[in-house]
C-alpha cells in the first residue's frame, strides 16, 4: 500500500513463472538476450514487465492483480444524463460492459475501476482557464454549440472518468502489456476548448502524463473516421509523441490539423521499428462502418454468436472503392498484433461511433476488447512457450 493509498503492483502475477535475473548464469544471460531478439514478444515483454514497475500508485478505485486476464477498464460513472433524442449516444457504454460480460469475453476480475481525474492530472493537456470554466460551468452558448453538449456537474464527472479509465489503462498496459477502456478517444478537444463532442482530450492528457516520468516516448494510433486534430495539435511540436491518424478526408472536422502520418498498414511496422516507442494509445473508432450516421466510409458486418465467448464477424472496408482491410475485428487484431509482436504495451479506447441502435453500436465497440482477448491468449501461450524452451536451454548452458 502506497503512503498516497493507492495499491501498487509492483509484479504481474504470472512473475513467478518468470526465470529471476538472480538465478541465471553469466552464460545464459547472453543466450537470454539472444532468445529476446528471436522471440521479440515474450522475451522483450518479460525484460518490460520486469523493468517497467510502476513508481506512481495507479490512478485507480479498484485494481486487480489476481487477475492474469485482459484488464478491462470501467466505470459506471462514464455516463450522464442528456436530453431526450440526443445525437450523442451515451448509453453505448453500459451496453459494451454488458455484452463483454454477457457473451463471457471477460470477467468481473478483470474490471479495473479508474479514479476520477484531478484538475491536476488534466492540467497535463488543458489551460487552467479552461479547466476552471469546465469544471465551474462558465460555459457560454457558443461553447456549448461547439462541443454539442450543454453544461452540467455530470457532464463534468463523466469527462473527468473517462480520462482517468485511459490513463489507468495506459498504466495497466505498461505493467501487463495490453489493455482496453470501454470509454475514451475524445481527440477534438484542444487545450483551451471543446469541440465534436469531445470535452477533455484523454489521449493527451495520458501521453503528457506518461511522458513526465520516466522519459517515454508514445505513439497514437487513431483509426477514428474523423481526424484527432486535437491531439495532433497538442503534439505538433513534441518529438516523443507521434500522432498516427487514418481518417476520411471529406468529414468533421473541415479544417484538419498536420498529423505526423496519415496512412496506416504499409507503414505501421516500419514506424513502430523506427519511432521505437514505449507505449502505443490505439484509438479504435467504429465509425468507418457503413451504418454510423457521422461516418463516410463503407465498413460493413455480417456476424452470427457462435457461442458465449466468440462472435464471428465477417467484414469489408471499401476505401475510395478500394479494398484496404478486411473489417473492423481484422484491423483491431492487425494493429494490435503488431505492436505487441514488438514487445510494445498497448492501451486501446473505443473511439467514436454513432447509431440510434444502441446495442448493436455497443457489440460493434466491443469488436475491440473481443480481438483484444484473442491477442491476449495467443499472447500466454506464446509466453508460456518461451518460458519452457528459456527453462530448458539455460539447464543445458
Amino acid at each position: 500500500m502506497a503512503e498516497d493509498g493507492a495499491v501498487r503492483e509492483d509484479r504481474h502475477p504470472s512473475a513467478s513463472r518468470t526465470p529471476s535475473a538472480r538465478f541465471i548464469t553469466s552464460s545464459c544471460m547472453k543466450t537470454f538476450r539472444e532468445m529476446s531478439r528471436v522471440f521479440s514478444k515474450g522475451a522483450r515483454m518479460k525484460l518490460l514487465r520486469a523493468a517497467v514497475t510502476s513508481c506512481r500508485g495507479f490512478h485507480a478505485e479498484l485494481v486487480r492483480p489476481e487477475s492474469s486476464g485482459l484488464p478491462i477498464i470501467h466505470h459506471s460513472q462514464y455516463v450522464c444524463e442528456l436530453p431526450a433524442k440526443h445525437r450523442f449516444p451515451m448509453n453505448k457504454f453500459p451496453r459494451v460492459f454488458h455484452f463483454l460480460l454477457q457473451d463471457q469475453v471477460i470477467t468481473e476480475k478483470q474490471v479495473w475501476y479508474p479514479e476520477i481525474a484531478s484538475k491536476d492530472l488534466l492540467s497535463c493537456a488543458h489551460t487552467e482557464e479552461y479547466l476552471d470554466d469546465f469544471i465551474n460551468g462558465n460555459v457560454n452558448e457558443q461553447e456549448q454549440r461547439r462541443t454539442g453538449f450543454s453544461w452540467s456537474e455530470g457532464l463534468v464527472r463523466r469527462c473527468r472518468y473517462e480520462t482517468g479509465g485511459t490513463v489507468l489503462a495506459a498504466q495497466v498496459a505498461l505493467q501487463r502489456g495490453l489493455a482496453c477502456s470501454t470509454a475514451g478517444g475524445t481527440h477534438h478537444a484542444f487545450p483551451s476548448f471543446g469541440s465534436g463532442f469531445c470535452l477533455l482530450n484523454d489521449l493527451a492528457v495520458t501521453a503528457k502524463y506518461l511522458m513526465s516520468s520516466p522519459e517515454r516516448k508514445v505513439l497514437i494510433v487513431d483509426l477514428d473516421v474523423h481526424q484527432g486534430d486535437g491531439t495532433a495539435f497538442i503534439f505538433k511540436e513534441e518529438p516523443c509523441v507521434f500522432t498516427f491518424s487514418v481518417h476520411c478526408g471529406k468529414n468533421f472536422p473541415l479544417r484538419k490539423q498536420q498529423s505526423d502520418l496519415d496512412i496506416m498498414e504499409a507503414h505501421l511496422p516500419w514506424l513502430l521499428e523506427t519511432f521505437r516507442p514505449d507505449l502505443v494509445l490505439y484509438d479504435a473508432g467504429v465509425d468507418p462502418h457503413w451504418e454510423d450516421e457521422l461516418g463516410k466510409l463503407r465498413l460493413t458486418d455480417r456476424g452470427e454468436r457462435l457461442n458465449n465467448r466468440h462472435l464471428r464477424i465477417i467484414f469489408k472496408l471499401l476505401l475510395s472503392d478500394c479494398e484496404r482491410l478486411s473489417g473492423l475485428f481484422q484491423r483491431d487484431l492487425y494493429v494490435m498484433k503488431s505492436v505487441v509482436s514488438r514487445g510494445v504495451p498497448v492501451a486501446a479506447v473505443i473511439g467514436g461511433g454513432y447509431s440510434r441502435g444502441i446495442d448493436k453500436l455497443a457489440l460493434r465497440h466491443s469488436i475491440l476488447h473481443r480481438a483484444a482477448a484473442q491477442v491476449q491468449d495467443t499472447q500466454m501461450l506464446l509466453d508460456d512457450t518461451f518460458q519452457y524452451n528459456l527453462f530448458n536451454l539455460c539447464k543445458t548452458s
